[in-house]
C-alpha cells in the first residue's frame, strides 16, 4: 500500500522558513517523481515543485521559485520542501503526490 506522510507545517511570520517533509512507503521509491502541491483556502490546487527520480531534476512554480528548495533523500525514502521568506500568501496545505497518490496535507499557515 503506498502511504505518503507529510510532517513540518506549522503557523510562521512573514519572512521565516519551514521544512516540510514527505515519508514515502509501499513503492520504490528511487523510481518515482515526487511533487509538492497546495491548496489555499477557496482555490483550487496548485503545484508548487517536483523532483525527478532520475537525475534530481526539479521545478518550481514562479511563485516560489528562489524561495523554495526541494530535495530527496533516497536513503530515507523522503522528500523536502525548504520554504525560506515566507509570505502571507503561501498560507495553504501542503500536499506531496506520487501519481496518482497524494498524502494527507500538512497546514502551511504564514503571519503578516
Amino acid at each position: 500500500e503506498v502511504q505518503l506522510v507529510e510532517s513540518g507545517g506549522g503557523l510562521v511570520q512573514a519572512g521565516g522558513s519551514l521544512r516540510l517533509s514527505c515519508a514515502a512507503s509501499g513503492f520504490t521509491f528511487d523510481d518515482y517523481a515526487i511533487g509538492w502541491f497546495r491548496q489555499a483556502p477557496g482555490k483550487e490546487r496548485e503545484g508548487v515543485s517536483c523532483i525527478s527520480s532520475s537525475d534530481s531534476s526539479t521545478y518550481y512554480a514562479d511563485s516560489v521559485k528562489g524561495r523554495f528548495t526541494i530535495s530527496r533523500d533516497n536513503a530515507k525514502n523522503t522528500v523536502y520542501l525548504q520554504m525560506n521568506s515566507l509570505k502571507p500568501e503561501d498560507t495553504a496545505v501542503y500536499y506531496c503526490r506520487q501519481s496518482p497518490y497524494w498524502g494527507q496535507g500538512t497546514q502551511v499557515t504564514v503571519s503578516s
